[in-house]
């Protein structure tokens, strides 16, 4: 199996949503690195779109590849948003946020008129769970929220759940979003119910926002090697 290649075909399929004049919001991740640099290679042709970035990685890999950017402050509309997932299932639902950019993915996401998602096959799943789902927390008494969302995960029939603070790989210390906050790590090996589960944890002091992007796809594309399998919601 060829993932790069598998990704590629999935953002490669992604442009085809893409008209003249958009606004278009770009996610975060190495699926979403595939769908700006094919992006970057339209705009050479003579594509006129705009871009508000999820994150400050994808901001200088716009810039990288001289994809003009709005700032999100100035946006009346995002037409479309193209982003990846860590896991996805078949009505659509997701667990993003691996890369720590969750809680601008999901703003823009959910300000978006139509969100494709591009995957590769192993992040589509019957259900949500295996990968880590990552909760953004305030770095202000985060034990505490931490001991919360462990409650709430049991309550929801998560069995033996365990919640961690994200370490940055490259530094001593707690990985820090561009939002200055610390993401948990929680653990759940399989979710019941992932629509309750999004609801309680907004309910928790101190969560800022989790990686369960509910109904928020309307397009779901996984990339093959030879092309890419497309499923609207």
């Amino acid at each position: 199996m060829n993932r790069e290649l598998e990704k590629r075909n999935a953002a490669r399929a992604a442009l085809n949503f893409v008209e003249d004049g958009m606004t278009i919001g770009l996610g975060t991740g190495s699926t979403a690195r595939h769908f700006i640099e094919l992006l970057a290679e339209e705009i050479k042709e003579g594509l006129i779109i705009r871009a508000v970035p999820t994150s400050e990685e994808t901001r200088d890999l716009a810039i990288e590849h001289h994809i003009s950017l709005i700032d999100i402050e100035q946006v009346q509309q995002i037409h479309l948003t193209v982003d990846g997932a860590d896991e996805a299932n078949e009505v659509g639902d997701l667990i993003k946020g691996g890369g720590g950019a969750l809680l601008r993915e999901k703003l823009i996401a959910n300000a978006s008129d139509h969100m494709v998602v591009i995957a590769d096959p192993s992040k589509y799943v019957s259900t949500l769970g295996a990968f880590p789902l990552p909760v953004e927390v305030i770095p202000f008494g985060f034990t505490l929220t931490a001991k919360k969302i462990f409650d709430v995960l049991e309550q929801n029939g998560i069995a033996r759940p365990k919640v961690e603070l994200r370490q940055d790989e490259g530094e001593e210390g707690p990985f820090i979003t561009d939002g200055g906050h610390y993401i948990l790590d929680c653990h759940c090996s399989k979710i019941p119910d992932a629509p309750k589960l999004a609801s309680q944890l907004c309910a928790v002091p101190g969560v800022v926002e989790h990686g369960l992007f509910i109904s928020m796809a309307r397009t779901l594309i996984i990339g093959g090697e030879d092309g890419a399998t497309i499923f609207e919601f």
